[in-house]
């Protein structure tokens, strides 16, 4: 299914103000549908999921949710990795599109994959204390590569003490051990738009 946001009182449909409408797959087929009804039914079905959508694109009017797309990634020789797949759980779950490196990765692999995925932020997880020489790299990079639109969160075992170094190389999303799910995804909502 595919939601649909647009005001319905300009599109002639039912409703007032901005509404939403969920455009249904096709249903599955079955037995007994005959003749005259089966013709309305797949007319009706028809008009619903094909012509609304066209009319709404033509009048500018059809606007399609798009998630947050995350690339949630473990640099280095850091090889705890529980974390990692619990929180990018977490994220699919609040709704997000995650993509997951693996362990081991290089500063090359993310920045690759992270292009590749066209993903709107990298979620670092880094527990191994190298978190800001790995950051240094990785801004690095991505400011070459000419992607620093592309946001950049950390969590891990960070001191508080690297925090202010941290955001002085343009992390502003910094998550310590023991920071909540929800305080993380409720930060990224907040702070993150869908790239178009």
């Amino acid at each position: 299914m595919i939601l649909v946001k647009h005001p319905a009182h300009r599109a002639g449909l039912p409703g007032k103000g901005l509404s939403f409408y969920m455009c249904p797959l096709p249903p599955p087929k079955r037995r007994g549908l005959r003749g005259t009804f089966r013709s309305n039914f797949e007319r009706r079905r028809q008009e619903f999921q094909y012509w609304d959508l066209e009319f709404l694109a033509s009048q500018g009017e059809l606007t399609v949710e798009k998630k947050i797309r995350i690339l949630i990634a473990k640099p280095g020789l850091d090889g705890h990795d529980r974390g990692a797949k619990v929180i990018a759980q977490a994220l699919r779950d609040a709704g997000m599109e995650v993509i997951y490196t693996g362990l081991h990765q290089t500063i090359d692999q993310i920045i690759s994959t992270a292009i590749q995925e066209d993903v709107d932020v990298i979620g670092l997880s880094i527990m191994s204390g190298a978190h800001l020489p790995i950051c240094q790299k990785l801004v690095k990079k991505m400011e070459e590569k000419k992607i620093e639109d592309i946001k950049l969160v950390l969590g891990g075992v960070i001191p508080k003490r690297d925090v202010p170094l941290l955001r002085e190389m343009g992390i502003e999303g910094i998550f310590p051990g023991g920071t909540p799910f929800d305080e993380s995804i409720q930060w990224i909502k907040q702070h993150i738009i869908p790239r178009s």
